[in-house]
């Protein structure tokens, strides 16, 4: 601490009006002296800009690409457009350690453009690296801090000596760095925890000091970089960040925006605030910064976060619809299955991926068929013409579809059910018992889901026209054994609007009634032919997985099912139910039952 306050009096000291006369005195006293003296003299009447600005003020200190003149060579090398320009140049004028780091910096960035095999096993280059080692500690932050990325994307090892001496130089230096420069050291970082290497000292050291000089954040980009890295720091830091980024949001590139996004979604950081703020800056920009990879990650961000923002996803639809021939079969299936997660049809869309796929089937890999055909039965999209497309469907099926993982070929059967396109051979390859047994284990939940879906299956086969056998009973045997549902309140109003229709008699109502279809009905009635309800206890009920009672059903006489659509239930900002429970409702119809729909209101 001692030591701290001395540095930080001697820097300020000689700005003192009653010293000023005295510090020049001294400097002009010092100049014939040795040069280490004249060094030292300098360096501490030159005042530091973090102790003295603070604020707008340090923003724009810190943005200053370089504190220092730049040399001849710097600006000759920024000009080159090859690698062995950047060679030759420091060949005819290099000398210094800062302009070697420069050089590195700039061979890197001409390397990635133009390529260059065993560049570093080049004299030249040896040169260089050789004079930053002699010379460490005289490289000017920004460049240390760049020379990192340099060397380790030019593929100098990560236990290379330089390496270790730049790192150890850094960490010496870490409360000297900018706060921008400690955004591009965290980047640095990942890349290499990624690649197994991690040095954990200088880590521990860069969490912690942007964990504590966070106030110093001023610029958008360093805001998104940060964000992006975002699984190395604690919450407390990404909260704040996330505020950092509220208040910045206005200043946002697009690229920046979708950085931002991706962070929060690769966290499961549903940032309600920062989402909208984001979704509101995003649609003010022109279509000429909405390039397509971005409108693609920002509705997958959307889908992950399970975030509705109609104003944008029609935004999205509206830039995709004319580019969707130069997408690729990966687009359209990824873009398909996040808009499927937020149960949002834009019906010219997914016409319009239908028909990529008819353009271009032979570009689909298996897996991209099924997730596509996941999507549309999530959505219940219906095709007006779709014998083309799903002809393709089945040819592409056709070899693969036994060796589908047995997860994936429920849901694919399934779907096909939704879209009224499941064929005897599909429905039968999940019906045997042999099917079943590989459905069990792992997580219970799913488990059950996946037995509900095989119901469903059976239930296909069962009420639509095949005109085939299945072995029911197995299928029947794996009802599942659920925990009690708890009624929502439509549902509760509902049983009680019952009641009171049938004078509160318990043997002429069932409510929560769970079929052998695999569906629950809210509340079923049985009217006569002058529509008052009748006992039905004793009637026979085929959907009941006990048969219900003996006596037949009297003449005129009606089931009646009540379901209460809620609000999930349907597709985002519509009155079309998903394809899940518009299978249930058709089922129900064949199953001879009147079905009386309620809706939250």
């Amino acid at each position: 601490m001692t030591t701290r306050l001395l540095c930080r009096w001697a820097r300020l000291y000689p700005r003192c009006p009653q010293t000023a006369t005295a510090s020049a005195k001294l400097q002009t006293s010092t100049v014939h002296q040795t040069e280490p003296v004249c060094l030292m003299s300098l360096s501490w009447t030159r005042p530091s800009a973090r102790h003295l600005y603070q604020g707008n003020e340090l923003a724009k200190m810190e943005e200053t690409a370089f504190p220092y003149d730049q040399t001849q060579l710097v600006r000759l090398v920024e000009k080159a457009s090859t690698p062995e320009e950047v060679l030759k140049l420091w060949e005819e004028q290099g000398r210094s350690a800062s302009d070697a780091a420069r050089c590195l910096v700039q061979l890197n960035l001409r390397v990635m453009e133009k390529g260059g095999e065993g560049i570093l096993q080049d004299p030249r280059c040896e040169s260089m690296l050789e004079t930053v080692q002699s010379q460490v500690t005289s490289v000017w932050n920004g460049s240390l801090v760049g020379l990192l990325r340099a060397l380790t994307m030019l593929g100098l090892p990560s236990d290379a000596p330089l390496l270790r001496s730049i790192q150890n130089e850094v960490l010496w230096r870490i409360r000297r760095l900018t706060y921008r420069h400690l955004a591009y050291l965290v980047d640095w970082v990942a890349f290499q925890r990624r690649r197994g290497y991690e040095n954990e000292a200088l880590t521990t050291a860069l969490l912690k000091q942007l964990e504590l000089r966070w106030t110093e954040l001023c610029d958008s980009r360093t805001v998104s970089i940060l964000m992006g890295r975002a699984s190395l720091f604690n919450p407390s830091l990404m909260d704040k960040l996330e505020d950092k980024a509220l208040e910045m949001a206005e200043s946002f590139s697009a690229e920046d925006i979708r950085r931002v996004a991706f962070a929060l979604a690769s966290q499961n950081r549903r940032a309600v605030p920062l989402l909208r703020a984001l979704s509101y800056h995003l649609n003010q920009k022109p279509s000429s910064e909405l390039k397509t990879p971005l409108l693609l990650d920002i509705a997958y961000v959307y889908g992950k976060l399970n975030f509705h923002q109609t104003q944008v996803l029609q935004r999205i639809a509206a830039e995709l619809l004319p580019r969707l021939s130069e997408l690729s079969s990966l687009d359209v299936t990824r873009c398909a299955k996040s808009l499927a997660f937020l149960k949002w049809l834009h019906l010219p869309l997914f016409e319009g991926f239908a028909q990529h796929y008819v353009n271009n089937s032979k570009n689909y890999s298996t897996l991209q068929v099924c997730n596509l055909l996941i999507s549309f039965a999530k959505l219940n999209f219906q095709l007006g013409k779709g014998e083309e497309f799903y002809q393709k469907v089945h040819r592409a099926l056709q070899g693969s579809f036994q060796n589908l993982e047995p997860f994936l070929k429920t849901d694919v059967v399934w779907s096909l059910c939704v879209l009224n396109q499941a064929s005897p051979d599909y429905i039968s390859s999940v019906t045997k018992y042999d099917f079943h047994k590989k459905l069990t284990g792992g997580i219970v939940d799913r488990t059950e889901s996946y037995r509900l879906k095989l119901l469903h299956i059976s239930s296909f086969a069962q009420l639509e026209p095949l005109g085939i056998t299945i072995e029911s009973p197995a299928v029947l045997l794996l009802a599942p054994q659920g925990k009690a549902e708890v009624s929502t309140p439509l549902q509760s109003s509902l049983h009680s609007a019952l009641q009171s229709l049938t004078n509160s008699r318990t043997q002429a109502l069932r409510t929560a009634v769970k079929t052998i279809y695999g569906w629950t009905i809210d509340g079923e009635i049985v009217v006569d032919s002058e529509n008052k309800p009748i006992d039905l206890e004793n009637l026979k009920a085929p959907h009941l997985p006990g048969g219900g009672g003996r006596d037949a059903l009297p003449a005129g006489a009606r089931r009646i099912a009540f379901v209460a659509w809620e609000f999930p239930n349907f597709c985002l900002r519509s009155k079309d139910l998903l394809g899940r429970f518009a299978m249930q409702k058709r089922h129900l119809q064949l199953a001879g039952f009147i079905v009386v729909e309620g809706w939250a209101i």
